[in-house]
């Protein structure tokens, strides 16, 4: 019977379903710093996508601190980031020095591009092609550009929504290992970690901000709600497509998405 001490290194993919258990039973026992550190000793053709929320700024903090070469980070701009969220790049650039890829909507550098390819206000007429062609096609062709196998996210179960049970690492419809260090942490906590350790923030945090995505579909949140209730704030959703199965996405997009098959 396998044990966690005999798993080769890297991993071997596809993961079997009784291996997939026998790391997350183990992986569940350690601190996130831990969970990292076994992440980078084992998991394959390893990066880190990140949005540049808190949560994904504590692992790079400490991938930074446990590691000499931390794995490469993979920003997906939409084009429709706030302002202060492109600042927080510039000086998390500065600060780690970690090596960025940064991928955005197929043949669109700018908004212009993006909205005379597609028209205004894509996400209002159709949010899942939208979804698909600034987030799922640029995340997919980043990993098949990069060889990407495995990716830290910064989801956790706190979050809720779909997120509520998750594990530690899980393999998606595609057969991409998602790392989740931070799953049981809550957000005081991410908080207090930023502080104490002085990590860069998005400066809208302190203006009622919580969780931080594209301008047109964040908005800010009141005492007693929900982290992520800013996020598509009056709609049944809890995510933007990145963390769905890729498939179901790539299906449900309309037809404008099958230029990017």
């Amino acid at each position: 019977m396998t044990s966690i001490e005999t798993l080769s290194k890297p991993l071997q993919l596809p993961l079997a379903p009784d291996v997939l258990d026998l790391i997350n039973d183990h992986l569940s026992q350690l601190q996130p710093d831990q969970i990292l550190q076994w992440a980078v000793e084992y998991l394959p053709h390893l990066y880190q996508t990140t949005a540049f929320g808190l949560t994904g700024l504590v692992a790079l903090d400490m991938l930074s601190k446990s590691t000499l070469s931390p794995p490469p980070l993979i920003f997906i701009d939409t084009l429709y980031h706030f302002q202060e969220t492109y600042e927080l790049v510039e000086e998390v650039k500065a600060k780690y020095q970690t090596p960025l890829h940064v991928y955005r909507p197929a043949e669109c550098d700018t908004v212009e591009d993006f909205e005379a390819k597609y028209g205004q206000n894509l996400w209002e007429r159709d949010e899942d092609t939208y979804d698909f062609v600034v987030k799922v096609e640029p995340a997919r062709r980043a990993y098949d550009e990069l060889g990407v196998k495995a990716i830290i996210t910064g989801r956790r179960a706190s979050q809720g929504g779909d997120r509520a049970s998750l594990k530690p690492l899980e393999v998606d419809s595609t057969g991409l290992l998602k790392l989740n260090p931070l799953f049981e942490w809550t957000f005081p906590i991410v908080e207090w970690y930023i502080t104490e350790n002085d990590v860069p923030r998005n400066k809208l945090l302190s203006q009622g901000y919580r969780s931080i995505g594209d301008w047109h579909s964040t908005a800010k949140v009141v005492d007693g709600q929900d982290e992520r209730a800013g996020r598509w704030a009056g709609r049944e959703k809890s995510e933007c497509g990145l963390h769905k199965d890729y498939f179901s996405m790539k299906k449900k997009a309309s037809a404008v998405s099958r230029t990017f098959s």
